[in-house]
């Protein structure tokens, strides 16, 4: 008896066990048409491949590149939203803040649920329904996110925003690759097309995670746009060093000291970085004040390509 007793509490434990791993592998599957994906490197242009471009086609670059950027709110996040606000979300091309719900202080687009993966669809959502025709390229940032959207738009140049294109700082997580929503993530305008069109399909982007376990926002993204034949490709410069950072600068150079003491430069950040992450609102100043303002007398800084910010950027 005591035997079948415990062959009968195995057998329930491993039920169990297996109702699981069917609920979880259930929120993520993939259908047979969706094909294994080689993980792929998207980098920025050398410099020599802009100086081989002739005045005119500079010009016509500089400005085919239009980027609307998302950043994604709560009331907690008041003093972030205002260094946002007041630092390089300018340089966008257009800006707009996506708040969980009204906030007197600020102008934004009322989202009215504190669930980051519906934020996100929502923020999307409205984002193609709405600017579909004005923007190719779409941005979405957390308000700890510092972000140069001049080297964002350099990073663009070689991509084609009616391919889908769905980049930042890529991670994996089991089979599954994503891009870390703390760095920053990029959307063509064909990408988004897509995302738009898999929203309605409940089966493959549902609206809410599953019942155990929950994908976090960024991760639930990469699933419904797979389905898509979207899939995440990590951003590099030409020197094959990330340009999305989910850290921020003060800790990436730490990190340097400590693992290439003798390089602490080369070893930290890249050149053409994109975004730093978690950082204060005064560290935004501080950074929009080594981007945008201080100079070495003497020195030219005369790139081939010039991207002006929008009217109204009287901070850099």
């Amino acid at each position: 008896m005591i035997s079948e007793s415990g062959a009968f509490v195995k057998g329930m434990m491993l039920g169990g066990v297996f109702c699981v791993l069917v609920t979880l592998l259930g929120h993520i599957k993939m259908d047979s048409s969706t094909k294994s994906h080689e993980h792929r490197h998207l980098q920025a242009p050398k410099k020599e491949d802009v100086l081989n471009l002739s005045e005119d086609e500079r010009l016509g670059l500089s400005h085919s590149i239009r980027v609307y950027c998302i950043i994604l709110v709560k009331p907690k996040d008041l003093s972030y939203w205002a260094a946002v606000r007041e630092t390089w979300s300018k340089h966008c091309d257009k800006a707009e803040f996506y708040s969980s719900e009204k906030v007197k202080v600020f102008h934004s687009i009322v989202l009215d649920t504190e669930d980051m993966w519906l934020m996100m669809r929502k923020a999307y959502k409205f984002a193609y329904e709405n600017y579909k025709d004005d923007y190719n390229w779409f941005f979405l940032a957390h308000p700890t996110t510092f972000a140069v959207i001049e080297n964002l738009k350099y990073f663009l140049l070689k991509q084609d925003s009616s391919q889908p294109f769905y980049t930042g700082r890529t991670e994996t997580s089991g089979d599954l690759q994503y891009v870390n929503g703390d760095g920053g993530v990029v959307l063509s305008i064909e990408s988004l097309r897509r995302l738009h069109k898999v929203f309605e399909d409940p089966d493959k982007c549902p609206e809410q995670g599953g019942v155990i376990w929950k994908l976090s926002a960024d991760k639930q993204l990469a699933v419904c746009l797979k389905y898509t034949g979207v899939h995440a490709e990590n951003a590099e410069d030409s020197e094959k060093k990330d340009i999305f950072n989910t850290k921020s600068v003060g800790s990436l150079i730490k990190e340097a000291m400590s693992s290439h003491p003798q390089q602490v430069v080369e070893g930290c950040c890249s050149d053409m970085a994109i975004t730093f992450s978690g950082l204060a609102p005064n560290h935004m100043h501080v950074m929009m004040y080594g981007v945008y303002r201080l100079r070495a007398y003497g020195h030219s800084f005369n790139d081939a390509l010039v991207f002006l910010p929008p009217p109204g950027s009287d901070n850099d």
